[in-house]
């Protein structure tokens, strides 16, 4: 089974090989840190992250650098909307950034590279185009030329003549900006310190780089000249993505990444997300309305990850129904391993020495090898969760199984592994105490004096403490050979 990834670059699917056997460098573009986070980059920080996750798994050491871009417009007018620095904006919503993500099981990237941090290796690249012919410096600003760099537009597809032919009727030759220029398309490296405004000092003057250079310079600083994947949102492709293209492979005369893969847009009820629309939503906002953040990660992995995405109540609410199919069957160790005799310890009853079922962690591999295709994976995830959860309610009114108790181990350690794979877990709630208190002992009690009274044929008390145990979560089970119990 080999991985096939869709490269933008090149329109189509290919095998994956990496620049060094065994080794992903991989780099994602991360936030503007001018505000809260929100859907859609709920979708692109799953999505990458369990693309990294997966290249672990099938033994890829994956070294994963996310940077910030901290300096920016954005930021600069959030920063004067609250008579604040644009430090300070960058610093609150990083950490914030942090707080949304952790809550997300989003594991951390192993770098995360600021513009900020950047400008030597910024000024570096700067200096280096404008020596090789493809940039110019004009009244503080510095251009890049696009029409030097020869395959302008690869990734895109885009031809500079068709953007001509759409931009005349745009161009506002009054703008400071495009006099500087010595043509329309060319875009900014550098720009002069305006007053007012955090500036650098440079061979240029005063001032603070463009967007599409800080990324050229933060992979190249982080991860060398030529990486596997770049990865980001659809909406970077042009003018971000294909700027870096130039700017980097310009320099270097290699390619700035093999891989280009690209995650699709979030809707709102099949509406483009915007705040004029009123439906724009951040994590937090949502999080805090009680929706589980493992179902938002199965909203988003049920989805073929380069598709738009149309978030709806009812879309959240199949998730929500989904996710509670996948964490009976996450949870099946923690409620039967005891009974199934898999060991006695804190709930991993051997999980290092059991061995996985091969034929689902083939079909795994096989689904998601093929583009990433996550709900390929999710769907043999429900199919090892169905049959535990139709195993633990045969136990609950059976009292036993005839399924070896060595199966099911291997079935729940599988769906288990696979899962994390895709970052769903599940923890099991305090198991000796239910909302009121009442331990595991105290309702082995109250089941031994329900038994006293039917044995004394006192029905209705008996009756009285069934219905004071159902109250509480606890179910009881008669069969001829004894009462059980489990929690609701």
């Amino acid at each position: 089974m080999t991985l096939t990834v869709y490269n933008t670059l090149t329109r189509r699917q290919e095998p994956f090989k990496t620049v060094e056997p065994g080794k992903v460098k991989m780099y994602y573009c991360g936030v503007t840190v001018y505000d809260y986070c929100h859907l859609g980059h709920a979708r692109a920080c799953i999505v990458w992250d369990v693309v990294r996750r997966y290249l672990q798994f099938i033994g890829y050491e994956v070294r994963y650098v996310q940077n910030f871009t901290d300096v920016d417009d954005k930021i600069l007018n959030r920063a004067r909307q609250e008579h604040s620095s644009m430090e300070a904006v960058a610093e609150r919503f990083i950490k914030a950034y942090f707080e949304d993500m952790a809550r997300l099981g989003i594991k951390e990237a192993d770098e995360y590279p600021r513009a900020t941090h950047t400008m030597n290796g910024i000024q570096r690249l700067i200096h280096e185009l404008e020596n090789k012919g493809f940039a110019y410096p004009s009244d503080g600003d510095v251009y890049y030329a696009v029409r030097q760099f020869g395959e302008y537009g690869k990734l895109s597809g885009r031809k500079l003549e068709d953007m001509q032919a759409g931009k005349s009727d745009r161009v506002n030759i009054e703008d400071p900006e495009y006099q500087k220029k010595k043509d329309p398309f060319d875009f900014a490296l550098w720009k002069a310190a305006k007053p007012g405004e955090p500036a650098w000092e440079s061979p240029w003057g005063a001032g603070r780089p463009g967007w599409h250079i800080e990324c050229s310079a933060m992979v190249r600083d982080r991860l060398g000249e030529t990486i596997d994947i770049h990865a980001g949102g659809a909406d970077l492709i042009f003018p971000h993505h294909e700027n870096e293209i130039a700017q980097s492979e310009a320099v270097t005369g290699k390619p700035l990444a093999n891989y280009w893969l690209h995650n699709g847009m979030v809707k709102v009820d099949g509406e483009k997300m915007s705040k004029s629309l009123g439906n724009f939503t951040t994590i937090r906002d949502l999080l805090d309305r009680n929706v589980d953040p493992m179902a938002l990660r199965l909203f988003v992995l049920m989805a073929q990850y380069r598709k738009p995405l149309d978030f709806t109540d009812d879309a959240i609410a199949a998730a929500t129904n989904g996710w509670h199919t996948l964490k009976e069957g996450l949870l099946f160790g923690h409620q039967y391993g005891k009974q199934l005799n898999w060991g006695v310890g804190s709930g991993e009853w051997g999980v290092e020495n059991t061995s996985l079922l091969p034929e689902f962690v083939e079909r795994f591999q096989e689904a998601i090898n093929d583009d990433f295709n996550f709900p390929g994976g999710v769907s043999v995830l429900f199919e090892l969760a169905k049959e535990l959860r139709r195993e633990g309610n045969i136990i609950v009114h059976e009292g036993k199984t005839d399924t070896p108790a060595e199966e099911l181990q291997k079935q729940w350690q599988t769906l288990v592994t696979l899962a994390e794979v895709l970052g769903l877990t599940a923890q099991p709630e305090a198991e000796t105490t239910v909302n009121d208190g009442l331990s595991d002992a105290e309702i082995e009690d109250l089941i031994q004096q329900r038994q006293a009274a039917r044995k004394a044929r006192n029905f209705a008390e008996g009756d009285r403490i069934r219905n004071e145990l159902q109250a509480k979560g606890v179910t009881l089970i008669d069969s001829p050979e004894g009462t059980r119990w489990h929690r609701s």
